[in-house]
């Protein structure tokens, strides 16, 4: 008897998660950009609290229209955890270490995050660590210092700049953790709007400063900080969220390892930054990991069970089947 197995929902819902995902990549890899014009006019605390702001207005207003309402109870110390940590110190901290080293090493620190986030995810989550997902991380991450040292220049770094952007990441990884717990009681809307509202929050001591700096800002840097907060905060992280509620954290810290190649290419499109070999080397090694890490063993071959049933010997001459397993 042929029954009809459920890959179609299964099948819709992971082309879901992965098209989420995606979105997020994308616009998160376009902030790199919108931080270049923005970052020359306000300064670290300014640009997070404007952009958290605009972030918490639309994601506010998206939420009234879905009258989503206030997450559950259980919920709120994840919300709380990766408001502060991802949300707000990230943030921060992010911009204020990027002006004190080059872009370069700003990318290769940072991109640790992806890593803390594995390790983290299987000591709290009791996230799986196949073979495959530690063979795409090495490779994006091998892919991310080489393009991290490709973008070296002679801006220089100090060690305050570095530590600063292992904080970022270390603040990164701990977000996302403490975030994935809150998805399995609130929706990836209501997780993303509030943890946005406890960062900006977290960020108001900066208010002054956001006030001062805007009124001299140019236009365009004003819209990049806007454009930071709708797209790669609000879209980005709700997109983020939808994902993340539907895989582990540690494959999805390695999604975001695509991120270095796509600000390679947007860099080479928006800002007229030819890349060289080492830096396309890079990226391609970047997304070749992502592939790596994303892709699943093929049927038959993650299990032994079905190796282990075969060999039954049984004095019967025709043994009842097992039960066939999931």
């Amino acid at each position: 008897m042929n029954t009809p197995r459920p890959t179609s929902p299964t099948r819709r819902a992971q082309l879901l998660a992965a098209g989420a995902a995606t979105v997020t990549v994308v616009l998160w890899a376009s902030a790199f950009v919108s931080i270049r014009s923005a970052g020359a006019a306000y300064s670290p605390g300014a640009l997070a609290l404007g952009r958290l702001l605009a972030g918490a207005v639309a994601l506010g207003a998206v939420c009234l229209i879905r009258r989503e309402g206030w997450p559950p109870r259980a919920a709120w110390r994840g919300i709380a955890i990766s408001g502060l940590l991802w949300f707000g110190f990230y943030m921060v901290v992010l911009n204020w270490g990027e002006q004190q080293v080059d872009a370069g090493t700003a990318a290769l620190v940072v991109n640790t995050g992806p890593i803390l986030i594995a390790l983290l995810g299987s000591r709290l989550l009791g996230d799986a660590m196949p073979p495959r997902l530690l063979a795409g991380m090495a490779v994006s991450f091998a892919g991310a210092v080489a393009v991290g040292l490709s973008m070296s220049g002679d801006g220089g770094s100090s060690v305050l700049g570095v530590v600063l952007c292992l904080l970022a990441a270390v603040g990164y990884a701990a977000g996302v953790v403490a975030q994935k717990p809150a998805l399995g009681r609130a929706s990836a809307l209501q997780v993303t709007t509030f943890g946005c509202l406890v960062g900006a929050v977290a960020c108001l001591p900066f208010a002054g400063q956001l006030v001062q700096d805007a009124a001299d800002a140019p236009v365009s840097a004003t819209l990049n900080m806007l454009y930071l907060g709708v797209f790669p905060t609000a879209l980005a992280f709700t997109t983020w969220a939808y994902a993340l509620a539907r895989t582990t954290a540690s494959r999805m810290g390695a999604t975001t390892y695509a991120v270095p190649a796509l600000v390679v290419l947007m860099s080479w499109l928006f800002l007229d930054e030819v890349p060289g070999l080492l830096t396309l080397a890079g990226g391609v090694l970047c997304l070749a990991g992502v592939a790596v890490s994303r892709s699943r063993p093929r049927a038959g071959t993650g299990s032994g069970n079905g190796k282990a049933a075969a060999p039954v010997r049984t004095p019967e001459p025709q043994p009842e089947p097992e039960p066939e397993q999931a």
